[in-house]
């Protein structure tokens, strides 16, 4: 699908076209032109109206820097990554913009949700986007502050997660897939950060750009460093949580040993002193006594109290 964005009479409209109707667009003012998984046939027909030359998917998914952001006579070519965020798990799309002149060209192969709400807000609002280059600095900055909120939530998430009472996970595997999640996702979002530092970076470099958009730039900027400090603080607090889960799964095995062995050093002199009278000598000093019998259980009985009485005044209970 191609989307044209035109500027006419002081207002933006957007028409979806097909092929036959590129040529149209030379006598209308092109802001922004939008490909959605666009045929090779398309690529071609853009490329060769706009004189413009547009990467491939393949070219879009390298991910040496040098491949995600360049400038040249034409104009700047970006591949950038964008998250996309889901109940349990996120990932990241490559879009490719190519800046040229006073217009801008997107090519994406999913159906993002930020270019529908950035398309609303340039319909709305033409004159805060007067080119291509500030139609860029639209998409990114909203896609800064999406990204914000996303990692926000996860942030709380996380939090939630660490005020729960850990003996609330029976299954300690139903934990530790939490966390790991968790960080699958931080991951995630800290590579699109990073994408976006870079390439934001090369844009305030960039002769091409004007003053006031870099002046913004430099904003988002500050946004995704702040952004990336509170994605590596959830890897932290992420780390303490598994740890802490550890030692405390460690301390209720504890607990089960010593139970173990206190049971067992309670048992030990009824077994010593049974042992004793199982013996099949023909001569037992107790062998005759009428209450011997009684007498050997009384002394098992006792046997296995008195340790249980020291334990619980030495507080090992």
């Amino acid at each position: 699908m191609i989307k044209a964005f035109t500027r006419s009479d002081g207002y933006i409209r957007s028409t979806v076209i097909d092929l036959e109707q590129l040529a149209e667009l030379e006598a209308r003012p092109l802001i922004w032109l939008d490909l959605v998984s666009p045929s090779h046939e398309e690529l071609s027909a853009v490329e060769e109206r706009l004189k413009i030359e547009l990467p491939t998917r393949q070219e879009s998914e390298e991910i040496e820097f040098s491949a995600r952001f360049w400038e040249d006579d034409a104009g700047i070519t970006i591949n950038t990554y964008f998250l996309v965020k889901q109940p349990d798990k996120a990932h990241n799309e490559t879009v490719s913009f190519a800046l040229k002149d006073h217009f801008i060209v997107t090519i994406r192969f999913s159906d993002l949700r930020i270019f529908t709400e950035f398309s609303r807000k340039l319909v709305l609002n033409p004159s805060a986007f007067r080119d291509g280059a500030h139609v860029l600095s639209g998409i990114l900055d909203l896609r800064v502050e999406v990204d914000a909120d996303i990692l926000e939530a996860l942030s709380k998430e996380i939090v939630n997660i660490g005020r729960m009472d850990l003996k609330s996970f029976a299954d300690s595997s139903k934990f530790l897939e939490y966390i790991t999640s968790f960080e699958d996702i931080n991951i995630t979002i800290r590579e699109n950060l990073t994408d976006k530092q870079r390439v934001l970076s090369s844009l305030l470099k960039s002769g091409k750009i004007p003053e006031d958009l870099k002046k913004e730039f430099s904003m988002m900027i500050k946004d995704v460093n702040s952004l990336i400090i509170s994605a590596n603080f959830n890897f932290e607090r992420l780390d303490y949580l598994q740890n802490l889960f550890l030692n405390y799964l460690s301390v209720e095995q504890n607990k089960v040993i010593k139970i173990f062995t206190v049971m067992s050093v309670i048992f030990l002199p009824p077994t010593l002193i049974a042992s004793i009278y199982g013996m099949n000598f023909r001569h037992l000093p107790e062998l005759e006594l009428p209450y011997g019998y009684p007498l050997a259980l009384t002394l098992i009985v006792i046997s296995a109290v008195l340790p249980l009485y020291i334990f619980k005044r030495k507080g090992w209970l």
